[in-house]
């Protein structure tokens, strides 16, 4: 039997196609609107920035605290985290629990960009804005008085782990949540996860139960990277690594698992 073949002059159907364009214009519009958001900026820019500031003016935690590590390399590292948690999941949680809630997503959903191109859309967003998040902060942390060091190339693997991680654990709560519980939720477990990962209190001096707690957690895992790679410029423990890959892995798997469009 031959094979069908189209009339002539009749232009082929086009096959599936993945559509970049329009996943690149949804990010940029993603991007445009986190960046007009008061809060938004606040709570990505704002708020690392005064807190490595204001941690460093004080000179805590000092090197007697850090094991001779000094303040300003302590602290940079530990703020790049934070600034990383921030966007990659209380951001994402809230604005994604609050498009849910008002039917946004149910209707993007339903366009030609489709549901899945939406999601890689939103997590490209997230690490743009990452990536002005941590120019900002080790500009900072250079007028503050850190040295630049660390491999890019780490440093970027650390922070596309991390915000896989994060982006799984806001999506999981933004999917199965009322907006309001995802917004109480989203900030409860960013307070919890500031002072229990060592961003801004060495794990060591946390008891040893909380300690076992948290190295599992992405949170220690990627203050633990950020250290050695920004802070002394030591090799990344294998444990961070592992934890952050795991995590970067399961967290996007349970929100796609559960996530709820509407």
């Amino acid at each position: 039997m031959s094979a069908a073949v189209a009339p002539v002059g009749t232009a082929p159907l086009p096959g599936p196609r993945w559509p970049l364009r329009a996943i690149v214009a949804q990010a940029r519009a993603e991007v445009r609107m986190t960046l007009r958001r008061g809060e938004s900026l606040l709570l990505t820019i704002g708020i690392p920035v005064v807190l490595l500031a204001f941690f460093v003016l004080i000179g805590y935690p000092d090197a007697s605290i850090t094991g001779g590590v000094s303040t300003v390399d302590f602290i940079v590292p530990g703020i790049v985290a934070l600034a990383v948690m921030s966007t990659a999941m209380v951001s994402l949680a809230i604005a994604t629990g609050f498009e849910r809630q008002y039917g946004v997503l149910k209707r993007l959903g339903t366009t030609p960009l489709g549901r899945p191109a939406l999601l890689a859309a939103k997590s490209a967003a997230v690490l743009v804005v990452e990536v002005l998040q941590v120019v900002v902060l080790l500009l900072a942390g250079v007028i503050a008085g850190w040295q630049p060091r660390g491999d890019v190339a780490v440093l970027a693997a650390e922070v596309v782990l991390a915000s896989a991680a994060f982006a799984g654990i806001g999506l999981l709560m933004a999917g199965t949540l009322r907006a309001e519980m995802t917004l109480a939720a989203a900030n409860g477990l960013y307070l919890l996860l500031l002072l229990t990962s060592g961003m801004v209190v060495p794990l060591s001096k946390l008891p040893g139960s909380v300690q076992a707690i948290a190295r599992a957690l992405p949170a220690a895992a990627l203050t633990d990277a950020l250290h050695a790679t920004l802070g002394t410029g030591n090799a990344v423990p294998g444990r961070a690594w592992a934890v952050l890959a795991v995590w970067a892995v399961a967290a996007p798997l349970a929100a796609a698992a559960t996530f709820r469009w509407e």
